[in-house]
């Protein structure tokens, strides 16, 4: 039996995430995923691969707000309401989007705790509610598909067994054991064996009220080597190095861990830490 372990949002691109025990499935991913993103002054994304310590803030939801914590400063609090603020264009890789700039209050914030990048302030931005970011049609099989800031689909998959195999190759070699975390899946499974979720096309619920498609191996890059409490580098190129040498995708160049998805049906529905999975 295929079951789920971990569901985990991640509000801000980049930041730390959220495990939570069940939420609100939706189209562009799990309600309020990547739905925030740190951008520099020309409105280009920011991530952990340019500012390792954005690991280091906290982030929290609670039913009106969006809070970012972090040791050097006072909570920042904004509403989960829609903001009527200054509407900017972003870029999260080669897509433009459509964004509304939460403000000096945010901006500061992140500054005073990041400090600045490029030249210039830090910016927050929510994803508009009416843009639409499509998934590439190319890695898709004929449904239409869109996400908010994340890097290219709206859903994550990953497994424990597969986990417990990279650490086993890593702990071969003297290397300490990594968490979950440092791949940042919206969804855990257990049950299934080690890196078969790369063999699978599709997850549904037992009842049949959701069903996710797997569409694309996850490529993975120097985020997975920065511990995702204290926002440092553990052990320079790893496990980005063993992950290659594991050839989990024999097929492609690089390292590869988990695979993208999306919603096949079942929108508005909840999906829950437990649930009960058939796959295929």
């Amino acid at each position: 039996m295929v079951e789920i372990s971990q569901v985990n949002v991640f509000p801000v691109k980049s930041l730390r995430g959220i495990a939570l025990q069940s939420t609100t499935l939706g189209v562009r991913g799990l309600a309020f995923d990547r739905h925030w993103m740190i951008t520099d002054i020309s409105g280009r994304f920011v991530t952990q691969r340019e500012l390792q310590t954005m690991a280091t803030i906290a982030v929290r939801l609670s039913a009106q707000a969006l809070v970012l914590e972090h040791e050097s400063a006072v909570p920042l609090v904004l509403s989960l309401a829609p903001a009527d603020g200054r509407q900017v264009e972003v870029t999260v890789w080669n897509d433009r989007c459509v964004a509304t700039d939460e403000g000096e209050a945010a901006s500061r914030w992140l500054t005073n705790v990041l400090g600045m990048w490029r030249g210039g302030p830090l910016r927050l931005v929510r994803f508009a509610a009416s843009h639409r970011r499509p998934v590439d049609a190319h890695d898709l099989r004929g449904e239409q598909s869109h996400t908010a800031f994340a890097d290219g689909f709206p859903f994550l998959v990953t497994s424990e067994s597969s986990l417990a195999a990279l650490n086993s190759r890593l702990a071969a070699q003297g290397i300490q054991p990594v968490t979950m975390d440092r791949f940042r899946p919206n969804i855990v499974l257990r049950g299934l064996a080690p890196f078969e979720e790369d063999r699978l096309v599709s997850l549904q619920y037992t009842d049949g009220r959701y069903a996710l498609e797997l569409r694309k191996p996850c490529s993975r890059c120097a985020i997975t080597s920065i511990d995702q409490v204290t926002g440092e580098v553990v052990v320079s190129r790893e496990p980005l190095r063993t992950l290659m040498a594991m050839k989990t995708q024999p097929e492609l160049p690089g390292a590869y861990f988990g695979q993208n998805a999306s919603l096949l049906a079942g929108e508005g529905e909840s999906i829950t830490v437990g649930d009960t999975l058939i796959a295929r």
